[in-house]
C-alpha cells in the first residue's frame, strides 16, 4: 500500500507540475490557445481531454498483452478516436450550446500529442489503475492550465469571468456571471491567438522562475591554489 500510495504520489507531482503537458511539454497548443478564450469553454475542453485520456489509458492498459508492436500506434488511434467519438456525441446531446463552439476542437483531441505520447510512454507500459491513474491527472494537469489561461484571458479581454456558464451548467447558472471592472473597456488582444501566446509564455515563465527558486543552491567553485 505504501509503494501504490508513493507511485500515485509521483504521478500527481508530474500530471499537475513537473511534466505538465501544457507547461512542459508544450503539447496540444491548438486546443489550448484556440478555446481558451473564456474560462467556461476551457473548462469544457479540459473536461472532455480528461476523460478521453482516463478512458483511453485504461483500456490500453487492459490490451496492452493482445497488442502486436508492428499495430500499436493504429491501434493507439482507434482506441482514441473511439472515446472522443463518445465524448463528442455526449457533449452534442447534454450542452449543445457550449459543443456549437468547441465541437470543431473535440475531434482534434485523437491528435493531441500530449495523449497520444502519454499512452505510449506509461499506459501501454503500466497496469490498469496506474495507467488511469497517470491519464486522470495528466488531463486535470491540462485542465488547470486551459483554465487558468481562459480566465485569464477573459479578465483581461472583458473585465469579468464566468460568462455564459449557463451553457455548461444549466439555467441555474446564469447569475454566475462576474463583473471585476466596471467601464472597462476590455483588452481586445487577450481574446486574439497572440495574447494567448503572451499569457503561455508568461505562465511558462512564471513556472520556471518557480523550479528555478526550489533548486538547491550550486556550490561555489573551488580552486586548489598553489
Amino acid at each position: 500500500m505504501e509503494k501504490r500510495s508513493d507511485a500515485l504520489k509521483a504521478l500527481a507531482k508530474e500530471g499537475l507540475w513537473s511534466r505538465n503537458p501544457a507547461l512542459v511539454g508544450l503539447l496540444g497548443l491548438c486546443p489550448l490557445l484556440a478555446v481558451s478564450t473564456n474560462f467556461v469553454n476551457a473548462l469544457a475542453l479540459g473536461v472532455a481531454t480528461t476523460l478521453v485520456l482516463w478512458t483511453s489509458s485504461g483500456l490500453i492498459s487492459l490490451l496492452k498483452h493482445r497488442i502486436a508492436d508492428t499495430v500499436r500506434l493504429p491501434l493507439f488511434m482507434i482506441v482514441l478516436a473511439s472515446m472522443v467519438t463518445i465524448a463528442d456525441f455526449v457533449m452534442e446531446a447534454l450542452i449543445p450550446d457550449i459543443h456549437r463552439v468547441i465541437g470543431l476542437f473535440i475531434p482534434l483531441i485523437v491528435t493531441n500529442c500530449a495523449i497520444l505520447g502519454r499512452i505510449e510512454a506509461f499506459a501501454y507500459r503500466q497496469n490498469v489503475g496506474l495507467s488511469m491513474a497517470d491519464g486522470l491527472l495528466m488531463g486535470l494537469g491540462f485542465t488547470w492550465v486551459i483554465c487558468l489561461l481562459g480566465a485569464l484571458r477573459e479578465i483581461l479581454g472583458t473585465g469579468g469571468l464566468f460568462q455564459n456558464a449557463q451553457q455548461l451548467f444549466g439555467k441555474a447558472a446564469s447569475d454566475w456571471s462576474l463583473t471585476l471592472f466596471k467601464d472597462y473597456p476590455g483588452f481586445q488582444v487577450a481574446l486574439l491567438p497572440a495574447g494567448a501566446f503572451l499569457l503561455l509564455g508568461l505562465l511558462l515563465a512564471l513556472r520556471n522562475w518557480l523550479m528555478a527558486r526550489r533548486r538547491p543552491e550550486s556550490s561555489p567553485i573551488l580552486l586548489n591554489q598553489k
